[in-house]
Parts: C-alpha cells; sequence; structure tokens
C-alpha cells in the first residue's frame, strides 16, 4: 500500500481544514515545497498535494508552487483541487506531476472527464468526496443526491484506473477512516482506491492495508504530530 503524505495548499502555505471547513484552518507552513522535500526525505515514495484555493473557486491558484514541488522532488506527486480544464491538465502534466486529480469535474462535466481519461489514460483518477454514503462537491460545500458506490461504477465503465476516496465527516478527526464504507467500494471494484480521511493511527494503516486499498492519504496526524511517517511506514511494511 502506498502513504500518501497530504500537502494541502492554500494561499500558497501549507495548511489542514477540519471537516473541509475553509473556516476552521491551521497553517502548518509557509513553504510546501520544503514541506515536500522533508517528506521525501522521511521516505515517502509519493505525495498527494491539493490546492484548496482551486477546491473551492474552480481557479488553479497555486499552480506556481506546485510545479514547485514536482521539480524540487524526484518522487511521484498526484495533485487535485480545481482541476476542470483539459489545459490546466496538460500544465500540470508538462510540470512534471504524475498523476492529475479531477473532483467537482467529474461529476458535473462528464465530457471533459471523457475527454481527460482517453487523453492521459492512468494518469487521471478522481476523487470521490462523501458525506453519510452522498458525494459532495465544489470543495465539499454542496452536497448531491448522488450515491457514492452509483459513481463508482460509473467511473469504471469510464475507463478511470484509480480514485481517492474521503468520508468528509471523517477528514481531519483524527477518529479513524469509515473502514466499512472503503470495504464495500473496494469490494464493487477493480479500480485502484485510495483511502483519505481520518487516517491517524498505525492500527489505522494495518487494518486500510489488510482491505488490500491501494493506497492511503494523510494528513493531520503527520501535521499535528500524533503519527510519525516512520511510525506509518512500519505500520504499512507489517501488513501481509
Amino acid at each position: 500500500m502506498i502513504l500518501f503524505p497530504a500537502i494541502d495548499i492554500r494561499g500558497g502555505k501549507c495548511v489542514r481544514l477540519t471537516q473541509g471547513d475553509y473556516n476552521q484552518e491551521k497553517v502548518y507552513s509557509d513553504a510546501p515545497e520544503k514541506m515536500a522535500q522533508a517528506w521525501q526525505k522521511k521516505g515517502a515514495k509519493f505525495l498527494h498535494v491539493v490546492d484548496l484555493d482551486g477546491a473551492k473557486t474552480g481557479d488553479s491558484m497555486n499552480q506556481s508552487v506546485i510545479k514547485s514541488i514536482a521539480e524540487l522532488v524526484n518522487i511521484p506527486v498526484q495533485v487535485g483541487g480545481g482541476i476542470r480544464s483539459i489545459e490546466v491538465i496538460e500544465k500540470y502534466i508538462t510540470a512534471g506531476v504524475n498523476r492529475v486529480i479531477i473532483g467537482t469535474a467529474a461529476i458535473n462535466h462528464k465530457e471533459f472527464l471523457n475527454e481527460a481519461v482517453s487523453t492521459y489514460g492512468d494518469r487521471i483518477a478522481v476523487s470521490i468526496d462523501a458525506r453519510n454514503g452522498f458525494v459532495a462537491t465544489d470543495g465539499w460545500t454542496k452536497a448531491s443526491n448522488i450515491k457514492a458506490t452509483n459513481l463508482v461504477k460509473e467511473l469504471e465503465s469510464i475507463g478511470v484506473k484509480t480514485i481517492v476516496y474521503t468520508d468528509i465527516l471523517k477528514d481531519g478527526m483524527l477518529k479513524g477512516p469509515n473502514f466499512e464504507e472503503l470495504q464495500t467500494i473496494n469490494e464493487i471494484t477493480t479500480m485502484d482506491v485510495i483511502a483519505s480521511g481520518g487516517v491517524s493511527t498505525k492500527e489505522d494503516i494495518q487494518r486500510l492495508g489488510d482491505l488490500n486499498m491501494y493506497g492511503a492519504i494523510i494528513g493531520k496526524a503527520l501535521y499535528d504530530g500524533t503519527l510519525k511517517f516512520e511510525e506509518a511506514l512500519e505500520a504499512n511494511s507489517s501488513v501481509s
């Protein structure tokens, strides 16, 4: 299982939100590029970067910072947040980003998603952000009547290879992921599933590994120091 340290960027700074609430922000670093290099030094094999400004407004406002990250580290980087045009995808891919994550646009603009997948193949992932089993959009600010499980099946039929599944109510709460929902999602699809939201202990990582997750994104627990990345790697290596 791949462990992805999360680097959430807002206003050019590395921050964390609680349950996706833009009013509950904590700044961890003024230099996300240095944070990226630090995670690589600690043993990260892949980074998960989110443009929070982009997720909310649809404008990829932190592109220059993210480009710097991709250039400064020699590990793959996946990026999400506000990616709603082929032009933005092309900019990120050209800048050295390994995988681009489409969120809201995958739900609101299916023709865009189809074009992205047919053009870039497995370098496109889709993030499914769910609250009580239903998909939320626009930086988690809008609820929909789309069931997450239905969206999973639709994405697979389109040809998507990787999804990032976030349980919004678990995000930033340090109380563990929604294992039951993740297990359900993983069982109904052949896509690679990356778990996000609430991953905060070694036991969480071992359990996700036992569920055969492709990856797990770790955010607040690393930044608050309740879980050291070295411990996370150790827990991951112990999964059979």
